[in-house]
């Protein structure tokens, strides 16, 4: 089955929804593609906000120095001006299409404004403690009402559309996705795709992402020739909660923002020893500080204690964190929550430029998926939904006059030999393999023995998953094995190239910053950029 259409986006988080509602102006067809249910992506779990100067007391150029702080001399200064500048007026437009925010109780015309770690200021606007969940609210409620957009749930895309790939002259048209319902490949054909995939979390055995999180975008792009960059800085979140029964529930940066002490088991609270801005440090220094702690006591897990702020002010500013730990049997407002460092956010992926491009025609990279310049070495908390907002809106623009692009070489997807797998537990095998050994040798400390370690472990199984792929017919399964098993091969392939600890990237060998690497990591499959 082929569907034309004249947008084609895959992905339905902030960034591609936002990008529809940028692009339905032009009143061209658009297509958005999601391998889940509408909605369901990592930007719906995201509870901090959006970082955007709405103060009088606040600047863009305090903005813009906490983000160059934060990044490590390697965010793209140009980037930074152009999303901190373009923030407000994301935020009044998002506003217009009823998102609601949480106002000042004082002054109900103005906004709310919460303070997360390596911020100067108060800046986050955010919906209570689920500023995602509003977002995403407000976004599909306004797509579903627009008439030239179409929204494919269970669709999950397997391969961009390149003809002649490694032709300099690669053009993206489309993309190759599978019907997750009746097991279909379908061939969705436009001259604009738009990767709004997401990030790559389940490349790591403990994570705050979805499930879905599998770094399908960065690997379809890499394996079609687009530059992929600063794959080695990954940032772990300090505080994820410790519990069996619990996965993949996040503890946001705002309750630090709000006093949260981190505690060792002993009640003793650490971080003035690593920091002098202590819990309010950037995401790296708390993660590395809470891994040591970890590695020095033996301990799995750390504490992280609001008890002495009231109950009221906790239940209020913190409702559905409140709500989720008491459904782990832990009162929060009584007893500190128990936290862990889990993987989070990539801070590479596709090279854009400052309108969304990458470096293949047609296609374009949105949110987590894009490396833009925007967060260098280390991303500022909240700056991600603000990074997604800015370019998919300037992409959308950038995009409005569809290039003229003949389509007539595009084929169907081909079966050929491939026959259904009875040998399933190989996947999943595999998958248990390569997510544990990111987490041992990939992690928040690394060193050239534990990438090498990794390197090899993975070469192998690189070998195994290209053998299975096409000898037997593709499941989901599998696509995901295949994506996460590519942008492991990325991260550790960048990783042993930095030779400094650096942001989010710390590696034992070489423990300090060199002014020799204050460049972007750049690898492309087909010849080095």
């Amino acid at each position: 089955m082929r569907i034309h259409c004249d947008y084609l986006i895959i992905g339905s988080g902030i960034a591609g929804l936002n990008f529809a509602r940028c692009a339905a102006a032009t009143g061209k067809r658009i297509v958005i593609l999601t391998k889940g249910s509408a909605g369901a992506s990592a930007s719906t779990e995201a509870q901090g906000g959006v970082a955007t100067v709405m103060n009088s007391d606040d600047s863009f150029a305090a903005h813009i120095a906490d983000t160059l702080q934060a990044g490590r001399g390697l965010c793209h200064p140009d980037v930074v001006q152009m999303c901190v500048e373009e923030g407000p007026q994301q935020i009044r437009e998002l506003t217009q299409i009823g998102t609601q925010f949480t106002m000042n109780k004082n002054d109900p015309s103005a906004f709310d404004l919460a303070r997360e770690g390596g911020h100067s200021a108060r800046r986050i606007i955010h919906a209570a403690d689920a500023t995602g969940k509003e977002l995403i609210r407000a976004l599909l409620a306004h797509v579903h009402g627009l008439p030239n957009v179409t929204l494919y749930e269970h669709h999950m895309a397997v391969n961009l559309i390149v003809p002649q790939a490694a032709s300099p002259e690669r053009v993206c048209k489309g993309v190759y996705a599978l019907n997750r319902t009746t097991g279909e490949i379908r061939t969705f054909v436009a001259p604009v795709t738009v990767v709004a995939t997401g990030g790559l979390g389940k490349v790591y055995l403990y994570t705050s992402n979805p499930d879905i999180a599998t770094g399908d975008g960065v690997a379809m792009g890499y394996r079609a020739g687009a530059q992929v960059a600063n794959m080695e800085f990954y940032q772990f979140h300090p505080t994820i909660l410790y519990h069996p029964e619990a996965k993949s529930v996040l503890i946001s940066e705002a309750v630090r923002g709000e006093g949260a002490i981190l505690r060792d088991l002993s009640g003793e609270a650490f971080m003035a020893q690593y920091d002098p801005l202590k819990e309010l440090a950037p995401r790296d220094m708390v993660a590395r500080a809470i891994d040591d702690v970890l590695k020095r006591t033996g301990d799995d897990h750390v504490l992280l204690d609001i008890t002495h702020r009231s109950p009221a002010f906790i239940q209020e500013h913190f409702p559905n964190i409140y709500a989720t730990c008491l459904g782990f049997g832990i009162d929060m407002t009584r007893t500190p929550i128990p936290v862990v460092p889990g993987a989070h956010y990539a801070c590479g992926g596709l090279v854009t430029d400052l309108d969304g491009h990458t470096t293949i025609p047609g296609l374009y990279a949105v949110g987590e998926v894009a490396c833009t310049g925007l967060h260098g070495a280390n991303r500022l908390a909240s700056n991600s939904l603000l990074e997604g907002l800015v370019f998919s809106q300037r992409a959308a623009r950038a995009s409005a006059e569809l290039p003229a692009l003949s389509l007539d070489d595009v084929q169907d997807w081909e079966v050929g030999d491939a026959v259904p797998s009875d040998e399933s537990v190989v996947v999943s095998q595999d998958w248990d393999e390569l997510r544990r050994f990111m987490w041992n040798f990939v992690g928040i400390v690394r060193s050239d023995k534990r990438l090498q370690r990794a390197r090899r472990r993975l070469d192998l199984l690189r070998e195994e998953i290209k053998e299975y792929y096409w000898q037997y017919v593709v499941t989901p399964d599998l696509i995901e094995l295949r994506n996460i098993a590519t942008v492991a091969h990325l991260i550790i392939e960048c990783a042993m190239r930095r030779k400094e600890s650096r942001g989010l990237h710390y590696t034992a060998d070489y423990p300090n910053e060199s002014a020799d690497f204050v460049r972007d990591t750049v690898v492309a499959r087909y010849g080095q950029p």
